[in-house]
């Protein structure tokens, strides 16, 4: 029987926690977190221990989830009492290792992007009976202030009882602690008991120890009552003066958060993409945060929309003061909003600057402020994106901050930034998921109160080396400003000025820092972890390097660049410029480099030599060895790390081919790909539910693809013919042809059909299900069916598709001898094995990496 270890942490914002352990003959017996945040900066090492309690050889993955934003600093693994160490180089001659590597017939392991806010690291490694291995991985972050706190989320999920289960997070703050609280989703009063919590002045520490005991749901049972979220969030206090300067080692770091200072009023315009890839649930969830964004503006702010298909639209002829008449008539408007079409970002944006420029009657002293909304590329109007960012930034020319969020996948999240840097903003990236309308939220309380503007932090220059960045366009409420730099050797006192206009004077703030005074604040080594300013400054500094090289011109890139690989691999970081070597015992079969990856990474596969099982996943190559009887492999993609023993085993589909379908059961956060074995052109009955007046047919190929599919509906009557060919849409004694060569959209008795160029299809109405079909064109051209909001089917739905919304349910595997990756699913009485496999998700064109589900295999 197959065995597998999974072990993971999550980290998130500073810190999450996850492991598991899915078979018994690996025990993790320690897990121990250890987090030392010292003025911000966060130093966090995560050990684990685990032994394999069982008579052969078992496979063990260590899996780590750290926020984007840090830096992994060290790991290295203990086998036996043997060390074996990772090696950061330059990427490119990290690359070297891994391709000798791959020509011995070994595979990568690598860092991937798991979601906003995380990415995932992982390395694999075989145990020998009895033996011991630990563990251990070290990284580093400064921990941003949002909304006026720093937050610590640690997300226990451990799935088994862990002998050793400890979590410690040291705080010291030399300004004071202003506010410290903990918050749990699990605790119950026995765990409780495992919690403490000890603070003064300038320190905290937060102990998680639960025994064994204590972590069990009841006495009678090895079940864990540790599932969910521990919270740690904390500020600290402000004197009303230039900030706070701390000196450690000859580096000093300067932090600046004013608090009770008026707010500027906002000229905002809202530039909302409604192109045809917008609908459905995108455009439901813009709406719905657009609704509760219009309920935060200020009575004293102007704000103003204008959304763009290929043609573009303005709600107003000008900007409109926040009233309440105003803010109910924009409301209005945005619950009017659909999607079709293409999409014309460059008209839309010049639109939006033009308005600004002729606005009238908006207050002399605010911040104005342009927010784009997009989920595709430019395809109307002007389509280069280097046209496009040049006509922006000379329109703009810096007298607004533009902000660009990118919804989901399809964009070019390289494009958006480099237009919102290059603009005094940021860009973003909204995840497609049920939390998609929060994101837009929580992105906008971010930028909702500007309350400084032009800000100039300056310091002796004959006394600062390396200073990292000193301006700044615009400041918001809940937020902080974080400079660092080099001292010169001689320097006692360190003066500072800051200049910055508010909403009602402009500010003159002075300070002077006694180097040595200042330096004695940190005698205490039991909170710092070395020379932490420094190490601070140089992970400020790398990271400002990157993101200054973005908007760059090409010939100061490499220079940028530059800079920011030789302070990586002094300070041992591993950026998007260097990787992490793991090396492994000479006898397994598995060697590791991991990247960093960045969001960009994030989009369309890059093709590699190599042939089809080749993939470019989160920067780093993924290749699938080929499988003998007996042998070991490993399957890296999408986030997971899968390892088994394979024994007369088919081998698994590869993981970029599609299925048929991919189905979403409803109530359920499970993924069916299922494939039809049917007759060519003979025609399918996929679904029918006579409660919503809709019934499927589908006809295959000869490759067993799916290029035809019938949709009827009852009311209105309307007959879809849907093939690769184009669509025709049929209605009382009329036809109409939409080809897939251009986006269209029609309406009839209102049932809505769109199509997205080249893309996909949609047919909707109010309060029923949504049939999608996407066009993929490889290897060659088929359809890819899919429903959304498919709460609403009736218990009566029926039909191969069909049966699966309504009559569709796994069993718990807890009472079975599966594997892990098998489950018994049964459909409408029949029991069907199911195994864990990986496909390419034709849902989305341009996902980057495999999605998990369910396969099975249904006769017609």
């Amino acid at each position: 029987m197959e065995q597998r270890t999974l072990l993971a942490l999550l980290v998130f914002s500073s810190l999450i926690v996850l492991a598991e352990a899915q078979k018994p003959d690996i025990d993790i017996y320690s897990l121990h977190v250890d987090c030392k945040v010292t003025s911000r900066f966060a130093h966090t090492v995560i050990t684990s221990r685990i032994v394999n309690r069982a008579h052969e050889s078992r496979e063990a993955t260590f899996e780590v989830e750290l926020p984007k934003t840090a830096f992994i600093t060290n790991f290295s693994m203990s086998i036996d009492g043997k060390v074996y160490p990772g090696i950061i180089k330059e990427k490119a001659a990290a690359q070297k290792e891994y391709d000798t590597a791959v020509s011995r017939g070994q595979s990568a392991g690598l860092v991937k992007i798991r979601d906003r806010k995380l990415e995932v690291f992982h390395v694999s490694v075989s145990i020998a009976a009895a033996s011991k291995a630990t563990f251990e991985l070290s990284y580093e972050e400064l921990l941003r202030r949002q909304l006026g706190k720093f937050e610590l989320l640690i997300k226990v999920r451990p799935q088994q009882l862990v002998k050793h289960f400890q979590i410690d997070v040291h705080i010291f703050e030399p300004q004071g602690i202003r506010l410290l609280e903990t918050d749990s989703t699990f605790m119950t009063n026995e765990l409780s008991e495992a919690l403490t919590k000890v603070q003064n002045e300038t320190k905290a520490h937060i102990l998680f120890k639960p025994t064994v005991d204590q972590q069990k749901v009841n006495p009678e049972l090895d079940e864990t009552l540790l599932n969910g979220d521990f919270i740690v969030r904390y500020d600290v206090k402000r004197e009303a003066t230039a900030g706070d300067i701390q000196i450690v080692n000859g580096y000093f770091v300067h932090y600046f958060a004013p608090s009770d200072m008026p707010v500027f009023p906002k000229n905002v315009i809202f530039v909302i993409d409604r192109s045809g890839s917008m609908s459905g649930r995108k455009i439901e969830q813009t709406r719905d945060a657009l609704l509760k964004i219009l309920q935060d503006l200020r009575r004293e702010d102007h704000f103003s929309f204008i959304t763009f298909s290929n043609k573009v639209a303005e709600w107003k002829s000008s900007l409109l003061p926040a009233t309440e008449e105003n803010v109910a008539s924009a409301a209005a408007f945005v619950q009017t909003l659909s999607a079709s079409g293409g999409t014309d970002i460059n008209r839309a944006l010049l639109r939006a600057v033009r308005s600004l420029d002729t606005a009238q009657s908006l207050p002399e002293r605010s911040v104005s402020m342009v927010i784009l909304l997009t989920d595709g590329q430019p395809t109307s109007g002007e389509t280069n994106v280097e046209v496009i960012q040049d006509n922006i930034q000379k329109a703009i020319n810096g007298k607004y901050a533009l902000f660009c969020l990118g919804f989901g996948f399809d964009v070019s999240y390289k494009f958006l930034e480099k237009m919102a840097l290059s603009n005094g903003g940021i860009a973003r990236r909204i995840y497609e998921k049920a939390d998609a309308a929060l994101q837009l939220q929580g992105f906008y309380q971010e930028v909702a109160t500007p309350i400084l503007m032009k800000i100039e932090m300056q310091y002796p220059e004959n006394a600062i080396e390396g200073l990292t960045k000193n301006n700044f366009t615009l400041f918001f409420e809940g937020s902080e400003i974080v400079v660092s730099g080099k001292l010169s050797n001689d320097l006692d006192l360190l003066p500072v000025e800051i200049k910055a206009q508010s909403h009602t004077s402009d500010l003159t703030l002075k300070e002077e820092a006694n180097v040595k005074e200042k330096e004695q604040v940190f005698l205490d080594k039991k909170y710092i972890f070395g020379n932490f300013i420094e190490r601070l400054w140089a992970y400020l500094t790398i990271q400002q390097l990157l993101e200054k090289a973005i908007s760059a011109p090409e010939e100061d890139q490499k220079a940028l660049e530059a800079q920011a690989l030789d302070l990586s691999l002094q300070y041992s970081f591993v950026t998007p410029l260097t990787s992490m070597v793991v090396t492994k015992p000479s006898d397994q079969q598995q060697g590791e480099v991991a990247n960093k990856p960045t969001e960009a990474d994030n989009e369309k596969p890059r093709s590699l030599p190599g042939g089809d099982d080749t993939r470019i996943i989160g920067g780093a190559p993924l290749r699938r060895t080929k499988l003998q009887a007996g042998s070991k492999f490993m399957l890296l993609s999408a986030g997971h790390s899968v390892v088994r023993t394979q024994s007369k085993m088919k081998a698994e589909p590869v993981a970029n081919v599609n299925p048929q379908f991919l189905l979403q059961l409803p109530r359920q956060s499970e993924t069916i790909c299922l494939n039809i074995d049917g007759k060519a052109q003979s025609p399918v009955h996929l679904l029918s539910d006579p409660e919503q007046g809709l019934t499927v047919m589908g006809k295959l190929d000869g490759t067993k693809r799916f290029v035809q599919f019938g949709i009827n509906y009852v009311n209105p009557p309307v007959q879809i013919h849907v093939s690769t060919g184009g669509i025709i849409l049929s209605h009382h004694n009329g036809s109409t042809l939409l080809p897939w060569k251009q986006s269209a959209t029609s309406t009839i008795q209102g049932l809505r059909v769109s199509v997205e160029k080249e893309r996909s299809f949609t047919a909707s109405l109010p309060d029923t299900v949504t049939v999608k079909i996407s066009l993929a064109k490889f290897p060659e051209e088929f359809l890819g069916l899919y429903f959304t909001d498919t709460n609403h089917f009736s218990d009566k739905v029926s039909g191969v598709l069909g049966q699966f919304y309504s009559k569709a349910q796994f069993e718990d595997n807890s009472n079975t001898n599966l594997r892990a990756d098998q489950r018994l699913l049964r459909v409408a009485g029949s029991g069907h094995m199911v195994s864990r496999v990986y496909k390419k998700d034709y849902r989305l064109e341009s996902a980057r990496d495999p999605v998990p589900c369910w396969s099975i295999e249904l006769p017609v």
